[in-house]
Formats: C-alpha cells, structure tokens, sequence
C-alpha cells in the first residue's frame, strides 16, 4: 500500500482537472482497501474513492481528506461466471470476455475506467448495461463496519443508478460477479439500431461476438469516445449529461416547445421508459439549443466529435469545465424546459 502527501489528483482523471488531495492511498489488496476506509472513518477523516477516473470531476483546490485509490487486480472466469476485482480496467476485461467467446458485455467495450464503478453507475451502452448480466457485488459497508454481497435484486439497478449510487458515501465495491452467456462465439442480440446498421443487420440478429466489440469500439472511437492520450476530444469523461426521463405531462410540454422553437416536423428521439415515462436525447437537446460541436471560445470546450462531451483542450481548469457545463444546462432548459443532471460525480463544487 503506497501512501503520498499533498498528492495531484488531476492525472488520476480522464478529464485531468482537479487539485491535490491532503493524502493519496494506493490500495492493490480487498483488505488493504478495507483497513483504509475503516482508518479514515475512525478517525472522521474525509474519503474520496478514486477507480479509473473516469466520471470525477474534481474542484480546483482538490480534496481535503484522504483520496483512496483502488488498484486492485483480479480477473476469474468459470464457465460462464466472471468475477472482476474492483480495480480491473474495464475495457481490458470485456475485451478478455471477448477472446473466450463469451457474450453479454462486448458492446460495452472502450468505456474508460474500472470494474467497480460499473455497478455503481448502472454503466451502458450501445443497448447493453451491466444490470443485465451482474449476479452479485462485493462490497464494503461502511454503516454496518463489514463486507457484504449484495444480489443485483437488491443493487437496485435502474437507468444509470443502483442502490451504492442512492448511499454514495456507504459502500465501497470490492468486487463484481457476471453470468455471462456462451452463445457459441455469437453476440448477445444486437438491441441498438445504430450497432445494427453499421453490421448490417436487423436489430435483435446476433453476430460473432468480436465483430460487435470491434464495431462498437469504432462507433466509440468516431465520438472521441474511448481514451486517447493525444486526442483532446477523449480528455472528458464521456457523456456528460444523463439522457431525461419525462413524465407524460413534461413531455406534452416538451413537444410544445420543441413546435414552438423548431417546427411541426420537428421530431426529438422518444423511448418509453416505463410507467408513462418517455426518455430522450441530452446529445439531440444540446444540439438543438445551439450548442454545436466545437462549441465554446476557451481551454474547456464541447467535443468536436460528440456533443455529449465536454472536453479539457490542455489548458482548462475545473471552474472553466463547470461554466461550460451550466452555460449548456441554462441553454437546454430555456430553449426546451428540460433541466440537464450531470452524470459524472462532482467533488468539491456542483453545477
């Protein structure tokens, strides 16, 4: 377990923003992550988990606490059962499922950072999400001082959100455990439309499961989606913003404002979301309030690629990414009436 003092936080980011923290742990082992968190809660210490950093946004003065850095190491496959240490690179690991002809996860291959933050998020993609094939997680629960393992039932999983994200400051995941499906070298059935037509085919077909892994790295790659240190497009953290879910009323008035401002034959993307609820597109509403690809004048700016994405062009710091990101929230919310949540986890500031 490697301990550092006034340690920089930012390289530890995929948006490389951010300041120290008082003090960084480095933990390789479940235990050493457990002795950590329990010396920091002890001692009232103030504790950041830092995975792959790909969906932190750290203020400018960094964090005074202890910063916790999981790099624990750990890839187990029986059959069809995977069981990743919270510290696996997640994109390594799909694409190991890949190689052994295994399907479930290959349409999630290129998303930046660790296996554990996977459940936390409810990570997906490309019509995939890690509810559907997540058996169990390994946790640490802070409340009760011990290490459970908790069923995806009571993960509750849902759009982008799970039961540690509901308790962000009770539990620390130690380790994750899949049913993948062994289709004999095939895909899981291909649900997105945009993964289909670009493979030719209808939506719900199958095809060989690295056909799908590299096609989807490629869709991913043409957004500045998957990491690129010399790609300022991929110096982000992905989609910024969630895709809005809307009560029938709120899309009703959604509707209203989208004639108002665009047209009649102005149609947004719909999806039923379940319950009377429609979601939409962040990337659609960005685009339509006037916040093009490339957009902004400073160091933070809107991806070139994809305006989900807001990027570090070098020289930006934190407050600078924030200013962008309210001014797109202000923009949307005036234009449509829809209020954008950030997706990646804030530390230190808020929008």
């Amino acid at each position: 377990m490697q301990v550092l003092h006034d340690a920089p936080l930012a390289p530890l980011t995929t948006f490389r923003l951010g300041g120290p923290a008082t003090r960084l742990i480095e933990a390789t082992t479940d235990d050493e992550v457990v002795s950590a968190v329990r010396e920091a809660d002890d001692s009232g210490t103030p504790l950041l988990i830092v995975g792959g950093g790909s969906n932190l946004v750290i203020g400018d003065k960094g964090f005074d606490g202890t910063a916790l850095r999981i790099a624990t190491r750990g890839f187990s496959l029986d059959g069809t059962r995977l069981e990743l240490a919270a510290g696996e690179t997640w994109t390594d690991a799909v694409a190991r499922t890949v190689e052994a002809g295994l399907a479930g996860v290959e349409c999630l291959a290129g998303i930046p950072g660790s296996a554990g933050a996977t459940p936390i998020q409810n990570v997906g993609a490309y019509g995939q999400e890690v509810s559907q094939t997540i058996t169990e997680v390994v946790a640490y629960d802070r409340t009760a001082g011990r290490t459970v393992t908790l069923t995806a039932q009571e993960c509750a999983f849902s759009y982008r959100h799970s039961r540690f994200k509901e308790h962000p400051e009770r539990y620390v995941v130690l380790r994750v455990r899949f049913a993948l499906e062994d289709a004999g070298g095939l895909s899981a059935p291909v649900r997105y439309a945009e993964t289909a037509k670009r493979l030719g085919i209808e939506a719900g077909e199958r095809v060989p499961a690295a056909e799908a892994h590299r096609t989807v790295l490629a869709l991913r790659a043409g957004k500045g989606m998957v990491l690129d240190p010399e790609d300022h497009d991929t110096w982000s953290a992905g989609s910024f913003f969630t895709n809005p879910i809307l009560t029938a009323a709120q899309y009703e008035d959604f509707l209203g404002r989208v004639r108002d401002r665009l047209g009649d034959g102005a149609v947004p993307p719909a999806y039923p979301a379940g319950d009377g609820l429609t979601k939409t597109s962040a990337a659609w509403l960005i685009d339509r309030a006037g916040f093009t690809k490339g957009y902004g004048q400073g160091p933070a700016r809107i991806s070139t690629k994809h305006t989900l994405a807001l990027t570090n062009r070098g020289e930006a710091t934190t407050e600078d990414l924030l200013a962008l990101a309210r001014e797109v929230v202000a923009g949307v919310r005036d234009a449509f009436g829809v209020t954008l949540v950030n997706e990646p986890v804030t530390v230190g500031v808020s929008l």
